[in-house]
C-alpha cells in the first residue's frame, strides 16, 4: 500500500464521522462539548440511531466516569450497531404465539416486565399507547418496527441536513476527528469543503479558494496564517552526501522499534553513544525491512524516522540538543558532522503521521491459527506463527549478532509482560532451551514460546498478548509498530552503543524536539496575543509547529488545515483544538507529504478561542 493510500480516509470512514458529528451537534452546540451524564450519553446515542440498554450505558458510563468527549463518542458508535428493523422483527416474532402479526397488551406486558431489563407496568402502558395505532388493544409490530426505524433515520437525516446547510457551524464546531463529507452525501458544498476533499489529493493543485471562515467571524477572533509551498523529494537539492571511503570508517549499529501505545502515543528504546575521541560522524536511521516474508512487502517502510542527539548531562535539565537527522537519502534519514569525545543520548523519533493505532473491530471474529496438534498428538507452533516469532527475534536482537542476551530478552519481557527475567530464571532457560555463549538462540526462542503454549494446553491467549504487544494484529500483520536500525560511522574512533530504559525517555525526546523547532526558526505572535507565539519548523521532508504560551493563563488554539494540499497531519484530522497551559510550550502537529514525489502546500490557520 502506498503512503497516499494508507494516509487517506475511505469514503466509508468519512461518512461515519460525518454522521457522528451530525448526531453530536444535534444534542450539543459544539463537538468540543463534553458528555457530562449518563442521560446525555443515552440521548446522543439515540440521536445516532442506537437503542442503548441500561447494560450498554453502564458499560461506557461507570462509577468512575465524569465526562466523555467527541472522540469517546465516536469509539462507542464503532462498537454499538444501529438498531435494524429485521433485528426488531425477530424479537417480536418470538412473542407472536399466533403468528398473525399482532401482540396483545398482556403478552407484551408479561415479556417486558419479566425478562431482560424489566420495565414497570406504567412504562409498558406508555409504550403500548404509542404503538397501538388502531387502538384495538393489539400491537401491529411490523408497523411499529417500521415507524421506530423510520423515526431514527429521519432524526439522522435531519441532523445531517442541518450540518450541511450551515457552513459556518461546520467550521466552528470542530472535534478531534476528521470531518470531510463524502461526495455521495454532499452534491454541492462551499469552496472550503471542496478544499478538504482535495487535501488528500496527491495532485496538489494550486487554487484560489477563499478562507473557510467568513470575514465577520475572522474579525472576532485572533488568527495567524502560515503558508508554505514545499517541493517534491525528487527535486530536492543539497542532500547530505555519504562520505567517500565510508567502508573504511569504524561502524556501530543498533536496532529498535517504534510502538503505538493504547493512548496513541509512540514509544521506543533510546540509546547511549560513547565516542572515545573527537571524530567525523555519519549517522543514519531507517525502517528495518524484515526478510522472512518476501511475498508481503513491509507496510511500515514508508514510516518517517529521525534521530535526535543530545548531550548526556548528569540530569535531564543539563541535557542539550546537539544535532538531528534532517536530510534524507532514499529510506535513510541522515546527519553528517563533527562530534567531540563524550557520551550522548540517541533519541529515535517518528511523527506518527504514518504510524497510528488501528481498529481491532475488523478482526474481532477472525484470527490466524497459532498452534496445532501433530499426528502424534503433540502441540506445535504453526508455520505462520514461527515466521512472526522469527521477525520478533530479529527486532529484539538489538546488536544483530543472531543471539539474545539477558538484557535484550528483558526489553522484550518488559514490553510484553511488564516483568523482567532475573539471573536464576535465565539459568533455568539455559537448562531447557537452546543457548550459545549464555545467549538465547533463535531456536531456543521458538522452544520457549512453544513451552508457554503447551503449559496452557494450546490456549493461545498468552501468545496473542505477546503478539499484540509487539504490534501485530489477529492476521499476524505488523500494523502498530515500525522496526528501525541506527548506524553510526566514525572516521577516527570506534563508537559504542548501549540501549537505555524508558524511564525518562519521553521528556528527553520532547525537550529535544521542542528545541529543534524553536532554535531554528523565528516565532510569530498570535494576533491579539503578545504572549502567545507560533513556531513553524520547515525541513525538507517535515513541517512541525509549536505553540509557546508565555502568559499566566491557559490558552486554547483552534487549528485549521483545510487549505493544505497533499498533506497528512500527525493529528489525523483537518480541524482540531489544543489547550496550552500557562507558561508552557506544546508541539502542535507534524505534517508530511502524502505523495513525496509531488509538491505539497502547508497552509495552516491558528486561531485563539475565548477562555471558558
Amino acid at each position: 500500500m502506498s503512503s497516499q493510500e494508507s494516509s487517506r480516509p475511505s469514503d466509508q470512514d468519512e461518512l461515519f464521522y460525518t454522521q457522528c458529528r451530525a448526531a453530536y451537534i444535534a444534542v450539543f452546540r459544539s463537538s468540543l462539548a463534553n458528555i457530562s451524564s449518563k442521560q446525555q450519553l443515552c440521548r446522543v446515542l439515540q440521536q445516532a440511531g442506537r437503542n442503548p440498554s441500561h447494560a450498554t450505558l453502564n458499560k461506557y458510563w461507570t462509577s468512575r466516569t465524569s465526562k466523555l468527549n467527541f472522540d469517546d463518542f465516536c469509539e462507542i458508535l464503532k462498537c454499538e450497531r444501529k438498531t435494524e428493523e429485521a433485528e426488531l422483527m425477530r424479537a417480536f416474532r418470538k412473542l407472536d404465539v399466533n403468528g398473525d402479526g399482532y401482540i396483545t397488551h398482556s403478552v407484551l406486558e408479561k415479556a417486558l416486565t419479566s425478562r431482560g431489563e424489566k420495565m414497570t407496568a406504567e412504562e409498558v402502558n406508555a409504550v403500548f399507547s404509542l404503538a397501538d395505532v388502531n387502538k384495538d388493544g393489539k400491537l401491529d409490530y411490523a408497523e411499529f418496527c417500521r415507524r421506530l426505524v423510520s423515526t431514527a433515520e429521519q432524526c439522522r437525516t435531519a441532523a445531517l441536513e442541518n450540518l450541511k446547510a450551515d457552513a459556518k457551524l461546520k467550521r466552528q464546531n470542530f472535534g478531534s476527528q476528521l470531518y470531510s463529507p463524502p461526495k455521495s452525501s454532499v452534491a454541492s458544498e462551499s469552496s472550503a469543503s471542496s478544499a478538504q476533499h482535495a487535501e488528500s489529493d496527491s495532485s496538489a493543485k494550486k487554487d484560489s479558494q477563499s478562507s473557510s471562515r467568513p470575514p465577520s467571524a475572522r474579525s472576532r477572533r485572533s488568527s495567524l496564517s502560515n503558508s508554505l509551498t514545499m517541493t517534491s523529494s525528487s527535486s530536492k537539492a543539497g542532500k547530505v552526501l555519504e562520505p567517500q571511503g565510508l567502508q573504511d570508517w569504524r561502524h556501530g549499529s543498533m536496532k529498535g522499534c517504534f510502538f503505538v501505545e493504547e493512548d496513541e502515543s509512540i514509544s521506543s528504546l533510546q540509546y547511549h553513544l560513547h565516542l572515545p575521541q573527537a571524530t567525523s560522524v555519519y549517522l543514519t536511521i531507517q525502517p528495518l525491512s524484515l526478510s522472512h516474508r518476501p511475498d508481503k512487502p513491509p507496510r511500515w517502510m514508508n514510516v518517517d524516522t529521525a534521530l535526535f542527539v543530545t548531550s548526556a548531562g548528569e540530569t535531564k535539565e543539563n541535557s542539550s540538543l546537539v544535532c538531528f537527522t534532517e536530510s534524507k537519502d532514499k529510506d535513510k534519514y541522515v546527519w553528517r558532522g563533527e562530534l567531540n569525545a563524550g557520551t550522548y543520548h540517541l533519541l529515535p523519533f517518528t511523527t506518527g503521521c504514518r504510524l497510528k493505532k488501528q481498529s481491532k473491530k475488523n478482526f474481532a471474529d477472525k484470527s490466524v491459527k497459532l498452534v496445532y496438534k501433530t499426528d502424534t498428538g503433540e502441540l506445535d507452533l504453526t508455520s505462520e506463527l514461527r515466521e512472526v516469532l522469527s521477525e520478533i527475534f530479529e527486532v529484539i536482537d538489538l546488536d544483530g549478532n543472531g543471539l539474545l542476551s539477558l538484557e535484550e530478552y528483558n526489553f522484550f519481557e518488559l514490553r510484553t509482560s511488564g516483568e523482567k527475567c532475573d539471573q536464576d530464571a535465565w539459568a533455568v532457560c539455559k537448562e531447557n532451551f537452546d543457548m550459545r555463549k549464555n545467549q538465547l538462540t533463535r531456536q531456543g526462542f521458538m522452544e520457549l514460546n512453544l513451552m508457554e503454549a503447551t503449559e496452557r494446553d494450546g490456549d493461545p491467549a498468552d501468545l496473542w498478548v505477546t503478539l499484540e504487544s509487539m504490534g501485530y494484529n489477529r492476521m499476524l500483520e505488523l500494523v502498530e509498530a515500525c522496526p528501525f536500525q541506527i548506524d553510526v560511522y566514525c572516521e577516527g574512533t570506534q563508537p559504542s552503543m548501549q540501549p537505555l530504559s524508558l524511564d525518562s525517555g519521553t521528556k528527553l525526546l520532547n525537550q529535544a524536539l521542542q528545541k529543534s523547532i524553536t532554535s531554528r526558526f523565528g516565532a510569530k505572535a498570535l494576533r491579539g496575543h503578545d504572549n502567545v507565539f507560533i513556531y513553524t519548523y520547515r525541513g525538507d521532508h517535515r513541517i512541525s509547529s509549536l505553540i509557546a504560551n508565555k502568559a499566566n493563563q491557559k490558552v486554547t488554539v483552534h487549528v485549521n488545515n483545510e487549505q493544505n494540499r497533499n498533506c497528512c497531519s500527525s493529528r489525523g484530522t483537518t480541524i482540531f483544538a489544543v489547550e496550552v497551559a500557562a507558561r508552557t510550550k506544546m508541539v502542535c502537529q507534524h505534517v508530511l507529504p502524502i505523495n513525496e514525489k509531488q509538491d505539497w502546500i502547508y497552509n495552516c490557520v491558528e486561531t485563539s478561542l475565548p477562555s471558558t
